[in-house]
């Protein structure tokens, strides 16, 4: 599998101020709020690599396959983000999308299908995706095949659901 790096002039992970506002859909889901994110976002559980604490991150669902139970998620932090570099170390998790818990299985996927990826979701939210690649420092210029390129840079990961289970699942938050 290839690995991601980052692109240069991409920022850093946010941090006073503009982290605690990142961080606000966290309480909103911890009060039961998630639903009000309809299907754009979902809260991530995941383990610390080296602490073996609890975390949760909320991210934006770049896409959703309900008929195979499946999100598709990216990491605009690139590969070192704590939750993704997490996910590489125990894929096996849980979601709450809305308000229901899914047990999930992390899959990354390939600079290729990221790039895919990217150049569907900006034909579906063209200003969204303009924004997001400029704040992540991915030059884009409108056109598909600048999507395409920027899609190569973002590590995406598929979220499926656990086979067997229905895909749901209990867990405390």
């Amino acid at each position: 599998m290839t690995e991601h790096t980052a692109a240069p002039g991409r920022r850093g992970r946010p941090t006073g101020w503009r982290r605690r506002v990142l961080r606000l859909p966290v309480l909103l889901y911890r009060a039961g709020l998630g639903p009000l994110f309809g299907k754009r976002l979902l809260l991530l559980h995941h383990t610390g690599r080296a602490s073996g604490r609890e975390h949760v991150t909320v991210l934006e669902v770049v896409s959703y396959d309900p008929a195979g139970a499946s999100w598709t998620i990216a990491s605009g932090f690139g590969p070192r983000a704590d939750w993704y570099q997490n996910l590489r170390v125990q894929p096996q998790t849980l979601i709450r999308f809305g308000s229901r818990p899914h047990a999930v299985t992390a899959h990354f996927l390939s600079p290729d299908d990221g790039a895919g990826i990217m150049a569907d979701y900006a034909r579906r939210h063209p200003r969204v995706a303009r924004r997001l690649c400029a704040f992540m420092g991915l030059p884009v210029d409108g056109g598909e095949e600048s999507f395409r390129s920027a899609g190569r840079a973002i590590p995406f990961v598929r979220l499926e659901a656990a086979a067997g289970r229905g895909g749901t699942a209990r867990r405390s938050e």
